[in-house]
C-alpha cells in the first residue's frame, strides 16, 4: 500500500501523525484536530507547496498515526515525540542548555541552593530561571535576609544536644542564625523557610503586608526593637521585589506568552505572574525546518513551557490564539489595561532575545545568517528565487548639474564592490530623475545581455517611488527582462516597498533583517552615487576657475595642480613660485585672478 493510499484511511479524529523515510527514521511529527484532513494537505500538487515542504514530502516513505482524546493531549504527545525522535523537519528548540533551579532541600534544617538537576524526593524546586545571574542574586538575598545556613553539616536535635559543631564565621558576623548550635529553634527556622517558599511562589505582596502589620502592632505595644526588625524586613523585601512586582496588577495570577518571527526562526518569551509578581521568565528559540503557521508555533511553545513548569494558569495571555484549546485554560488577547502592559513587556523581552540571538549568529556563523536574511527577503517579496544577486540604482544631481547615476551590486547578501558601476547621464537634459533612471537601467542591462546574460540579478532595487520604478520597468520591458527578474522601488520616507502594478505599498517589519538588507543596499547606492557626483563637481569647479584665466590651458592647469595640490594652495603661493612653472607674465595674471 502506498503512502497516499494509507493516508486515505486516517480517521477524522484528533491525534498525532508521524512520517518515516525509506530507512525507517521518523522525519516529521505533527498534531491535528482532524488527522485525515491535516495529512491530506501535504499530498497536493507540488506547486502548491513551498520548497522545504516539497522536500519533506519527497522523503516520506511511510506514515503512522496515534489517536488521542483531545487537541491538548495531541499537543503534549507531539511535544514528547519530538523530544524523543528529534525529527529533521520539525520545529526544534534552539536552546539546548539546562536552566538553573532554586532548591529548598529536605530535612529539619533545610538549605537553599542552585542546581541544574531536578531529583525526585530531593526537596522543593522552583524555576527554571532563564538567568543564572538572577537566580544567584535571589538566593544570596534570601540567605542574608533570613540568615540561612550554608554549611553541609548534618544537623538534627541529637547533634545540637551533643554540641557536635562549633559556631562558624557566618554566625559570628550575623549572616547565619546558628541552627547548628541551637541559637534558633527548628520551629522559627522552618517558619522562615515557609516564608521563602511563599516568596518563590510569588507571595511577596502577602509577606510584605504581614510584616507591616506586625510592625504596627509592635509599635503600638512599645516593642520598638521588634518593630525595627519588621521594618528592616519590609524594606529589604520591597527593595528586592520592586522590579518584579507589577504594582498596578495586584493579585494577578496569569501566564503570559509572546513570540516574534524572523524567517524560519521564532523567538518566544514566557512570564509566570503570581500575586502580581513576575516569578519566572524564560526565553526560548525555535527553528522551523518547514513552513509552519504562527498559531502552531505558539502551541509548540506553550507545550514546551507546560512540560518545564507544569500546569498553566487558568488564564493565559497571548498575542494571538494558538491552534489548540486546553481544558481549564482560557486564552485571552488583552486590548487595554494591566494585562496588555504585561504582554507588551513580554514582547519586549522576546524582541531583545531575537536581537541578541541574531547578533550572535551574525558573529559566529555569518554564512548561515546571510542565508537566513535572503530567505526572509524572498518570502517578504513573494519571489520564487533566492535574491542571491541584487542590484540597486540611484540618481544624483543638484539643480540639474552633473547628473549621474550609480549601480551597486550585492552577492550573497554582501557588497561586491568590484561590480559597482557609475554612469554619466548622456541623453537626458536637466533634472529629470525618471528619464535618467530609464536611461541607466537600459544601459546597464543591454550591456549585460550582450556580455554575460547568465549573470542577471534576481532582484533589482530602485531608490525612489512609483515614478522611478515605472520608468525602470519600461526599460526592462523593452529589453524583455520583466519575466526574468524582480524589480521593486524603496521609498525612503516611510521605507515602503513599491511593486509594479500594485496600488498598495508593501510594509516590511521595521525590525526585520530583510528590510535592513534593502536599506543597506539602498544607502550604499546613494553613498556611491553622491561620492561620484561630488568628484565631478569638484573637477568642474577647479576647471572653471583656472581655465577662465587667459593663457591657462589643460597642460598648464595640470602642472599647477600637480605642483601645489589645489586651487587655494596656488592662491597662497608666491608669484615667484608660480612663475617658475608658467613664466612671470602668466604668474602675474593667475595671482591677480585668484586674489580677488
Amino acid at each position: 500500500m502506498t503512502v497516499k493510499e494509507k493516508i486515505k484511511l486516517f480517521p477524522h479524529s484528533p491525534g498525532v501523525y508521524r512520517y518515516y523515510d525509506a530507512a525507517g527514521n521518523v522525519i516529521y511529527v505533527g498534531k491535528a484536530k482532524d488527522l485525515h484532513k491535516r495529512v491530506a494537505q501535504y499530498f497536493v500538487p507540488p506547486e502548491r507547496l513551498n520548497n522545504k515542504t516539497r522536500i519533506l514530502v519527497s522523503k516520506i516513505a511511510d506514515a503512522q498515526y496515534s489517536v488521542v482524546d483531545s487537541e491538548a493531549d495531541a499537543l503534549l504527545l507531539e511535544n514528547n515525540l519530538i523530544k524523543q525522535y528529534k525529527p529533521k523537519y520539525n520545529i526544534l528548540l534552539k536552546d539546548s542548555k539546562t536552566y538553573p533551579w532554586i532548591c529548598v532541600s529536605a530535612g529539619p534544617y533545610p538549605k537553599l541552593f542552585i542546581t541544574r538537576r531536578v531529583e525526585k524526593g530531593g526537596g522543593k524546586y522552583f524555576g527554571p530561571y532563564s538567568s543564572a545571574f538572577h537566580a544567584r542574586n535571589l538566593v544570596e538575598f534570601l540567605r542574608v535576609t533570613y540568615k540561612l545556613r550554608t554549611c553541609n553539616h548534618k544537623i538534627d536535635s541529637q547533634s545540637i544536644l551533643m554540641r557536635k559543631y562549633r559556631p562558624c564565621l557566618e554566625f559570628q558576623i550575623g549572616r547565619c542564625s546558628g541552627c547548628c548550635v541551637g541559637a534558633i529553634s527548628q520551629q522559627d527556622y522552618m517558619a522562615g523557610m515557609e516564608e521563602i517558599v511563599k516568596l518563590l511562589r510569588g507571595g511577596a505582596g502577602e509577606i510584605i503586608q504581614k510584616y507591616k502589620k506586625e510592625m504596627e502592632e509592635a509599635a503600638e505595644a512599645l516593642e520598638f526593637e521588634r518593630a525595627q526588625q519588621c521594618k528592616e524586613m519590609v524594606d529589604a523585601l520591597q527593595n528586592h521585589y520592586a522590579k518584579s512586582i507589577v504594582s498596578s496588577a495586584k493579585d494577578t495570577d496569569v501566564d503570559v506568552f509572546s513570540i516574534v518571527f524572523e524567517g524560519f526562526d521564532a523567538y518566544g518569551n514566557f512570564f509566570r505572574v503570581r500575586g502580581g509578581s513576575i516569578i519566572q521568565s524564560l526565553n526560548l528559540g525555535f527553528k522551523m525546518n518547514i513552513e509552519e503557521e504562527r498559531e502552531a508555533v505558539l502551541s509548540e511553545f506553550i507545550a514546551e513551557i507546560e512540560s518545564k513548569f507544569g500546569d498553566l494558569s487558568s488564564e493565559v495571555i497571548v498575542p494571538f490564539l494558538p491552534d489548540v484549546q486546553i481544558e481549564g485554560v482560557e486564552f485571552k488577547i488583552p486590548a487595554r489595561g494591566d494585562k496588555l502592559s504585561l504582554l507588551e513587556l513580554s514582547a519586549k523581552n522576546a524582541r531583545e532575545f531575537q536581537f541578541n540571538s541574531i547578533k550572535q549568529k551574525e558573529r559566529t556563523n555569518p554564512d548561515e545568517f546571510r542565508a537566513m536574511v535572503l530567505e526572509e527577503l524572498r518570502k517578504a517579496l513573494g519571489m520564487k528565487e533566492l535574491p542571491v544577486h541584487m542590484e540597486c540604482f540611484d540618481n544624483s544631481n543638484i539643480q540639474g548639474t552633473n547628473p549621474v547615476a550609480s549601480c551597486v551590486v550585492f552577492r550573497g547578501g554582501e557588497p561586491s564592490k568590484k561590480d559597482y558601476r557609475k554612469f554619466k547621464i548622456k541623453t537626458v537634459v536637466g533634472a529629470n530623475d525618471y528619464a535618467s533612471m530609464k536611461e541607466v537601467v537600459n544601459r546597464r542591462y543591454s550591456r549585460m545581455l550582450a556580455e554575460d546574460p547568465d549573470d542577471l540579478p534576481q532582484l533589482v532595487v530602485i531608490d525612489g517611488g512609483k515614478g522611478q520604478l515605472d520608468f525602470a520597468y519600461q526599460a526592462l520591458a523593452e529589453l524583455g527582462l520583466t519575466d526574468k527578474l524582480t524589480v521593486i522601488g524603496l521609498a525612503k520616507r516611510l521605507e515602503e516597498v513599491i511593486r509594479v502594478g500594485d496600488p498598495y505599498p508593501l510594509f516590511i517589519d521595521r525590525n526585520s533583517q530583510a528590510l535592513k538588507l534593502l536599506q543597506q543596499i539602498r544607502d550604499e547606492a546613494h553613498r556611491f552615487g553622491i561620492t561620484f557626483h561630488r568628484s565631478l563637481r569638484s573637477k568642474q569647479q577647479v576647471k572653471s576657475i583656472l581655465r577662465e584665466i587667459k593663457g591657462v590651458g589643460e597642460q598648464t592647469e595640470k602642472r599647477l595642480l600637480m605642483r601645489f595640490g589645489s586651487v587655494p594652495r596656488i592662491a597662497a603661493a608666491s608669484q615667484e613660485d608660480i612663475a617658475a612653472l608658467v613664466g612671470p607674465a602668466l604668474a602675474a595674471k593667475i595671482k591677480e585672478v585668484l586674489s580677488q
